[in-house]
């Protein structure tokens, strides 16, 4: 299974990796980084097929996809 970790304070809410994700396993979550932004959280975690076109759309690098 699959490992998505999402480092919180890089992320800048910008929303490439939920429209790029496949399976739709992260989405826009309600907490709020020191920045100010909402960070990005895995939802749907069962979906994922380790792609990592998640990661590699992320301008920030604030996403690691592990197998």
């Amino acid at each position: 299974m699959a490992k998505v970790e999402i480092r919180s304070e890089s992320c800048k809410s910008c929303g490439y990796c939920v429209k790029f994700c496949p399976k739709g396993v992260l989405a826009v979550g309600d907490k709020v980084n020191s920045k100010g932004y909402e960070y990005v959280a895995a939802v749907n975690m069962d979906a994922c097929i380790a792609c990592c076109m998640r990661a590699r759309m992320c301008p920030d690098a604030a996403i690691e996809v592990y197998k």
